[in-house]
C-alpha cells in the first residue's frame, strides 16, 4: 500500500492506494463519533481500475479532493462526493478484469471471528454468547452487509432492546475485526445505535430471604423425597455467600482445618460443564471455617479421604447443573414452602445482607465473598433500613 500525502497542513491522515486482488482502491481513515466516542474509521472507494501507475494518475483529482477534505475536517462520510471516480470506468482497462470474488456473508464472517476469539475468551463465554450470536445470525432475513439496516430493524422487531443492543455490539466488533483483516471493505454497523434500559446483573439484583425463610428452605430440602440430596449444598450456599459456580467446583484438597480455599469455578463450555481455574472476579479467595460451615463439612466428609473428590456432586456423581437445579429442585422446594420465588443466587445476597445487618465491616464481607466494599454499601445497605434504629446521641 502506497501513501499519497498531498498536503502538510494537518496530520489528520493521508489518502492511500491499496491493491486488492489486482484492482485499485482509494483508502483513507477519518474520525467519526460512535456511541458518544470518537473513533477512527477506515473508508474504501473502488475505482474500477487495475492497479497501474497510469491509473493512479487518472484518479489523482479524486485523491487530492479527499485529502483536502481530510485536512480541513470536511469529509463527506457518505462518500457520494467522491464517487465521480466511477465515471472514469469508461476508460478501457489495460487487461481484462479479474473475476470479482463473491461477497462474504455475515455468517461466514462471524465464524471466522469466533474462531479468532475462541482462544482469548473463557469456554463459558464462547459456549453461551458466541453460540447465541450464531443462532441470531442464522435467523436474519439477510446475511449481506449491504442489508445492514434491514438486519438492525430485524433485531429491534424480534429481540428485547437489551438483547438487540448486545447483538448489534457483537456485529460491530465482528465487522471491525473483519475490516482490519482485509476481509471486508468498511463496517456498516459501526455508527448504528440501539438504546436499551439498564438492567441489573445477578450481583446487583438484591432481594434476600429472611432468616426464617432461609431456615424453611433448608428444612424443605432436607425433608423432600426427591431433592434432599441438595440440602447440604443449599445450606453451604446460605452459610458462605459463595457463588454457585465456586461451590460446585470445590474439592476436598482445598479444605483446610481453618479455611476453605476457593480457587476454581465450574462454567458452561461447548462440551458441557467444565472446570476453570480462577473465580468470576478474582484469582483466588479464602473463607474462614465457621461452626456452621464445619458442621456441614463434617456431615458430608467421605470416610476415604480422596482429595480430588468434589464436596457437592450431583446425584449421579457429576457436576451439579445449576440451571437444572434452579428450574427443578429449587423452584419445587420454594413452592412447597410457600415462599415467593427468587433465584438461588439470592442465597449469596442473604448471607451478605445478614452480615450487613450484624454490622460487620463491609471490607471483611467483601473479602469473604469476592466483591467490593463499595458494592456492598451500594446494594446491600438499603435492604436493612427497617431493622436500623438511630443511635442514642445524648
Amino acid at each position: 500500500m502506497y501513501s499519497v500525502t498531498l498536503r502538510s497542513k494537518a496530520k489528520k491522515g493521508s489518502v492511500q492506494f491499496k491493491n486488492t486482488k489486482g484492482r485499485l482502491q482509494i483508502v483513507f481513515s477519518y474520525p467519526v463519533e460512535v456511541d458518544g466516542e470518537v473513533q477512527r474509521k477506515r473508508f474504501y472507494i473502488s475505482t474500477g481500475f487495475e492497479d497501474t501507475p497510469l491509473n493512479r494518475q487518472r484518479v489523482g483529482d479524486t485523491v487530492r479532493a479527499i485529502q483536502r477534505d481530510i485536512d480541513y475536517g470536511e469529509v463527506d462520510l457518505s462518500l457520494q462526493k467522491y464517487q465521480t471516480v466511477g465515471s472514469l470506468s469508461t476508460v478501457s482497462p489495460i487487461s481484462p478484469n479479474p473475476p470479482v470474488a463473491p461477497e462474504m456473508g455475515l455468517d461466514e464472517i462471524w465464524e471466522k471471528y469466533a474462531q479468532f476469539k475462541k482462544p482469548q475468551i473463557s469456554p463459558s463465554t464462547y459456549a453461551k454468547d458466541f453460540t447465541k450470536q450464531k443462532n441470531h445470525i442464522s435467523r436474519f432475513p439477510s446475511r449481506s452487509l449491504d442489508e445492514a439496516i434491514l438486519i438492525r430493524d430485524y433485531l429491534l422487531a424480534h429481540l428485547t432492546p437489551d438483547a438487540a443492543k448486545r447483538c448489534l455490539t457483537q456485529l460491530k466488533a465482528c465487522c471491525s475485526w473483519a475490516e482490519e483483516e482485509g476481509l471486508i471493505e468498511g463496517n456498516p454497523f459501526l455508527t448504528m445505535k440501539i438504546k436499551a434500559p439498564k438492567g441489573l446483573s445477578e450481583d446487583e439484583d438484591v432481594n434476600p430471604f429472611t432468616k426464617e425463610e432461609r431456615d424453611r428452605i433448608i428444612a424443605g430440602f432436607e425433608a423432600d423425597r426427591y431433592y434432599s440430596h441438595y440440602a447440604s449444598y443449599v445450606r453451604f450456599l446460605f452459610a458462605t455467600g459463595a457463588r454457585p459456580s465456586e461451590v460446585i467446583a470445590l474439592q476436598w484438597k482445598y479444605v483446610t482445618p481453618s479455611v476453605i480455599k476457593f480457587r476454581q469455578s465450574v462454567v458452561v463450555s461447548e462440551d458441557g460443564l467444565t472446570l476453570k481455574e480462577g473465580l468470576k472476579t478474582q484469582r483466588k479467595r479464602d473463607f474462614p471455617i465457621t461452626p456452621e460451615v464445619k458442621a456441614i463439612l463434617d456431615a458430608i466428609r467421605p470416610e476415604k479421604g480422596e482429595s480430588d473428590a468434589f464436596l457437592f456432586p450431583s446425584p449421579k456423581g457429576k457436576f451439579i447443573d445449576q440451571h437444572n437445579f434452579s428450574t427443578r429442585a429449587w423452584r419445587a422446594v420454594l413452592k412447597a414452602c410457600d415462599i415467593p420465588y427468587r433465584k438461588s443466587y439470592q442465597c449469596r445476597h442473604t448471607f451478605i445482607s445478614l452480615c450487613v445487618e450484624a454490622h460487620i465491616n463491609s471490607t471483611a464481607i467483601g473479602r469473604w465473598t469476592g466483591t467490593s466494599a463499595k458494592m456492598i454499601d451500594k446494594h446491600y445497605g438499603a435492604t436493612n433500613f427497617t431493622n436500623l434504629r438511630p443511635p442514642d446521641l445524648s
